[in-house]
């Protein structure tokens, strides 16, 4: 492994230092492994290790290149690794959440457009004020996607479109079991609504923490 580890370090080196840039094709594996002083063997496993997180693209019969590197390219191997989360740690994933996502519900309040702001408020009247918990949760997490990608920050939406997965499951959990669930968040949806279309980024970042800790608060009480 110490071997494969240091290939792999070696073709890091080499994007990073803009050697190989974005879109770059590599060289021949004996020219490249002769060049960084590597085994074939152990530069084919780099790059095979390389090309399961997104950084490069090996492409049958053409080459290997290196990707765009674009920041929700790279973030799926996090998508990857936060499948295999154990229910223990659905609080610590809420908690990332509760940090990064009233922040980007604050920077979409100065981004977002008057058409992004009808959809979502179509969105929430097509669901009606006593929808399916199932159709709620799928709602809600469509809602809080739109209102992250109008942020602005690609690595902030990617980061929390991979945080939201675990925490479905206790979102539904929620629904099913807490009285009033149902209707409060969709209170608290139109409040962060509203507090957008008022262009209030404390509001909105308030709302969108008030929501969050709801079903933290929740799942604390359960445990």
């Amino acid at each position: 492994m110490a071997v494969t580890d240091e290939a792999i370090e070696k073709i890091k080196g080499m994007i990073v230092s803009g050697a190989l840039r974005p879109g770059d094709r590599l060289p021949k594996e004996s020219e490249l492994a002769a060049e960084l002083g590597l085994s074939r063997n152990s530069l084919r496993e780099a790059v095979r290790a390389l090309s399961l997180i997104r950084i490069l693209d090996v492409r049958q019969g053409d080459g290997t290149y290196v990707t765009s590197l674009d920041p929700q390219l790279l973030l799926e191997a996090l998508s990857f690794v936060v499948d295999f989360h154990r229910d223990d740690t659905v609080l610590e994933f809420l908690a990332v959440r509760r940090i990064l996502e009233p922040a980007a519900t604050a920077m979409a309040s100065t981004r977002i457009t008057e058409a992004e702001l009808d959809a979502l408020t179509e969105q929430l009247d097509v669901l009606g004020a006593a929808p399916r918990v199932e159709e709620l949760v799928a709602c809600d997490l469509e809602f809080h996607r739109g209102i992250v990608q109008s942020s602005g920050n690609s690595v902030l939406c990617s980061l929390l479109d991979g945080l939201s997965g675990p925490t479905t499951r206790a979102r539904i959990w929620r629904g099913l079991t807490q009285e009033d669930a149902v209707s409060r968040t969709l209170h608290e949806h139109r409040a962060i609504l509203a507090a957008l279309r008022d262009r209030d980024a404390e509001a909105a970042r308030s709302w969108a923490t008030v929501h969050i800790a709801s079903v933290e608060q929740w799942l604390r009480s359960t445990l």
